[in-house]
């Protein structure tokens, strides 16, 4: 019996041709970072391959870093997609290909873009509700603005660091409502955040707002996102400015970009509007719905604790883009910004602790013990799939990330 290829990759497998997402690795016998491609449980080094197929993208594909292909545009984008598809696909192309193949577990994976600039919005109508119920129990939950504009703020773009990183505990200020006075220390109500990350590839012109329709010619793909929390600093922080150390200590990103292309098959309508938008946030007549049905998981210590669903968030990031932009800030390739917690209206779709535990009262069970708010050694990962076509899965990978002490 012919020995089986690496490209024969399982049915169903969610990392089969049909999606083909983007990484930076490098090898424990050659440092040197390159460009990968993930197919089943091996990773391609692109730019290898497309040098040894003669291909006009070596250029792009043989870098330590996913910048260049990102400036390239959406042209670019499409049709290199389109030779890597025929790369792993055409057994023709195989002599040539297999290679430049690698297992998995043998990768070491890396940032796979230099980061720009970094923004984290706030998208979730329930998590924004369940929030503004635990803080304003005697006002309303959500904000007069919640409806009318996608919230955000800029965070540290700097910290951003690559899924495996462990997480230091940070310091900071802190105070409850009944302390006479701050004090200073580790956080002892220490956070994740359940998101999906965005990445911008073509820049635009400072001045130019961005609109609607040219989400998809300005973001390159997206990836999963853990903006790790810390809720006691950040509650005596943040007004009126908003968050600052609480939140820019760490955020975790996958090590691997789905191209927006690949969910195709995963585009959703976003919820019913309860107001009016905006004509520039106004997406009643787009050409393709704008939300996408993402199904995330969230486990600690490989303890499944929630499930939240992408396609229950209120802003999308084609909005979210749009907003960004409209007082005429301009694009970088590189960019990256965050969806916001994802929640779905059951407990069991709650993306962060806050959540989970009701900021505390709740505590939820693990094997090891029960948790309010994550412990020195926890580890938190996130995974999730999209519908691709003809019923197959999109995986994306996974953001994971181990908590060690205070520095």
């Amino acid at each position: 019996m012919p020995q089986q290829s690496p490209l024969d990759v399982p049915e169903g497998d969610p990392f089969g041709p049909h999606n083909l997402p983007y990484g930076v690795f490098s090898t424990s016998g050659d440092t040197r970072r390159r460009i990968g491609v993930r197919i089943g449980g091996y990773v391609l080094d692109a730019g290898a391959a497309a040098a040894a197929l003669g291909s006009p993208y070596a250029g792009l594909l043989g870098r330590p870093s996913l910048n260049p292909l990102l400036a390239a545009g959406r042209t670019a984008w499409r049709d290199v997609r389109r030779a890597l598809t025929a790369w792993v696909t055409d057994p023709g192309h195989r002599p040539a290909v297999e290679p430049h193949l690698l297992p998995l577990e043998e990768a070491v994976l890396h940032l796979p873009y230099e980061v720009a600039d970094y923004v984290d919005f706030y998208a979730s109508e329930h998590h924004a509700t369940n929030v503004g119920k635990m803080f304003r129990p005697d006002g309303d939950a959500l904000t007069p603005n919640w409806k009318h504009l996608p919230i955000g703020y800029h965070g540290r773009s700097g910290t951003l660091v690559v899924s495996g990183t462990d997480v230091v505990r940070p310091s900071g200020q802190r105070k409850a409502p009944t302390d006479p006075a701050p004090v200073f220390g580790p956080s002892v109500k220490l956070d994740i955040e359940a998101e999906v990350g965005f990445v911008v590839g073509t820049p635009s012109d400072l001045g130019r707002p961005v609109p609607l329709a040219e989400f998809e010619d300005h973001v390159f793909g997206l990836f999963l996102l853990n903006d790790w929390s810390a809720r006691d600093i950040q509650a005596w922080e943040y007004v009126p400015l908003g968050p600052f150390l609480g939140k820019s200590f760490a955020t975790s990103v996958s090590a691997w970009v789905t191209p927006l292309e690949a969910l195709d098959a995963a585009r959703t309508a976003p919820p019913a509007r309860d107001f009016p938008l905006l004509p520039y946030l106004d997406d009643a007549d787009s050409d393709r719905p704008g939300g996408f049905d993402l199904h995330i998981t969230v486990s600690i210590n490989g303890q499944e604790v929630a499930r939240p669903p992408f396609a229950t968030m209120y802003w999308t990031a084609a909005q979210q883009l749009a907003h960004m932009t409209v007082g005429g800030a301009s694009l970088r390739t590189g960019d990256v910004y965050g969806s916001g917690t994802v929640s779905g209206p059951e407990v069991g779709q709650r993306g962060s602790l806050l959540e989970l535990t009701w900021n505390g009262r709740d505590a939820i069970e693990l094997a090891d013990g029960k948790r309010t708010f994550l412990e020195d050694g926890d580890t938190v990962t996130l995974t999730a799939w999209a519908p691709g076509a003809n019923g197959t899965r999109v995986g994306l990978g996974e953001v994971t990330g181990r908590i060690v002490g205070s520095r």
